[in-house]
């Protein structure tokens, strides 16, 4: 499903809260003052990624879809399973977490968008989901602008973010060193290559924290749908999805219901 992260608090009381089956991790949702739709996620009560703006910048509405939000309904509900991998050392993996589904309804465009959280005792995930609605059976990505709003300048283990190419090596170093370093690591040699941002990376993205916490930012169920990258605010240690375009600069078709990895 989901840009998973793999191991929020909000100011004040979150409208939502997901915990994980141990209760280590939680995921909270709240309405900004302008009916944003923001996360946030908390591990054995410490802030881990602070909150964090989700939303869409659609083609064709004059509204994006970053605020004048309405809570419509929130559930809940839990599953213990398992799936069966395509290849690997085990036959089965377990399948544990609850989850918590925000429906939202834009008050002026009167578009309905769900955010599906699920809570697992190593990390989180989440996607949006998009149900079967008059007036809005196709949308146009423009930009998703789903945030990951970091404690602080963490390490990490990165590479550039590219349209052509993932043969790099990886570099180790603090998110505030990537926009210095980024020049020396983009490939002079690659028969193509399409960088989007001095400070844009590809997924996954391992993290390490000062206090020894480890985080990986990747996606899952990446199924017709642009894959995603994610570009830094290096000010605000804030990184933001940037999808892979097609050739006119479109960012993702969707058919009513539908839902994101």
């Amino acid at each position: 499903m989901l840009p998973a992260l793999a191991l929020a608090a909000c100011t004040g009381a979150p409208d939502s809260r997901l915990t994980s089956p141990d209760g280590r991790i939680a995921v909270e949702f709240t309405s900004g003052p302008a009916g944003e739709a923001v996360y946030s996620m908390v591990l054995d009560g410490d802030t881990i990624v602070r909150p964090s703006a989700l939303g869409f910048r659609l083609l064709g509405h004059e509204k994006d879809l970053t605020g004048g939000f309405a809570v419509e309904g929130v559930s809940f509900n839990s599953h213990d399973g398992k799936w069966a991998p395509v290849w690997g050392e085990n036959d089965s993996i377990a399948d544990v977490y609850n989850s918590m589904i925000v429906s939202l309804k834009q008050k002026d465009s009167g578009l309905k968008m769900d955010v599906e959280f699920r809570a697992y005792d190593d990390g989180i995930g989440f996607r949006y989901v998009f149900p079967e609605q008059q007036g809005a059976d196709s949308l146009f990505i423009a930009e998703e602008l789903t945030q990951f709003a970091m404690t602080g300048d963490h390490t990490a283990w990165w590479i550039p973010g590219d349209y052509d190419t993932q043969e790099y090596n990886y570099t180790k170093s603090r998110l505030s060193e990537i926009r210095g370093l980024f020049p020396s690591k983009v490939n002079p040699d690659n028969a193509s290559t399409t960088v989007f941002s001095p400070t844009g990376v590809q997924t996954s993205l391992q993290l390490k924290t000062d206090d020894g916490i480890y985080l990986n930012i990747h996606e899952a169920a990446c199924i017709n749908y642009p894959t995603m990258h994610l570009n830094l605010n290096d000010t605000t240690m804030t990184f933001t999805s940037w999808l892979t375009p097609d050739n006119q600069g479109r960012k993702g078709y969707m058919q009513t219901p539908c839902a994101t990895p």
